[in-house]
């Protein structure tokens, strides 16, 4: 059963875990340790244990279920409103400009370095999901108004639009060149208005 933490203690709790999302993203988390994340979040080490009695381990989980919410609510409000042609451009937009200001440092690689850990890929699995299933709303949506044929597989469009994100991300993270997440996500949106034979 979760404690119920005061106020003062949810904001500590809270700190902890930015500070080490944090240096996470910096450093990659096998470079991270307990009196890391206690130096730069100025937390002492009763502190720590106080909120994760488990140490690192507790942390740790904690630290990839805030980063998978993260990545979804980084594209919050776009991705929940995906209702017309121009609200899937307002999404790409801002896609495009969260992973050019983030690059090395953003919660989709945090998380993904950390595929080892069969718990973090629970979470990875449920951060897809629950990405798909917004994708899959939009183009449904637009389906249904008519902006695109009516042919359209939902499901595999929205594969095809997710890859392009998480593609373009791991070549823009290896080369620096923002024009793979560009030019990957044009082409998978263009992809739902072509005709279809």
């Amino acid at each position: 059963m979760e404690r119920v933490l005061t106020a003062k203690g949810a904001a500590t709790r809270q700190r902890i875990v930015d500070g080490a999302a944090r240096l996470i993203r910096e450093r990659g988390a096998a470079a991270v340790g307990l009196d890391d994340i206690r130096a730069s979040t100025a937390t002492s080490k009763s502190q720590l244990f106080h909120y994760f009695p488990n140490g690192r381990a507790d942390l740790m989980l904690v630290v990839a279920k805030y980063e998978a919410q993260q990545v979804i609510s980084d594209q919050m409000p776009q991705l929940g409103d995906l209702t017309s042609w121009r609200k899937w451009q307002a999404w790409r937009r801002r896609v495009i400009q969260i992973y050019d200001a983030q690059r090395q440092a953003c919660p989709l690689s945090a998380l993904t370095a950390q595929l080892a850990d069969p718990t973090t890929r629970e979470i990875i699995d449920g951060l897809t999901s629950e990405w798909l299933g917004y994708l899959a709303d939009g183009v449904r949506a637009l389906k249904e108004s008519g902006e695109i044929d009516a042919r359209v597989d939902v499901p595999r469009t929205a594969n095809a639009i997710l890859a392009a994100v998480s593609g373009g991300v791991t070549l823009l993270q290896s080369t620096g060149d923002l024009s793979y997440l560009e030019d990957a996500l044009t082409e998978a949106l263009e992809g739902m208005r072509r005709p279809r034979r």
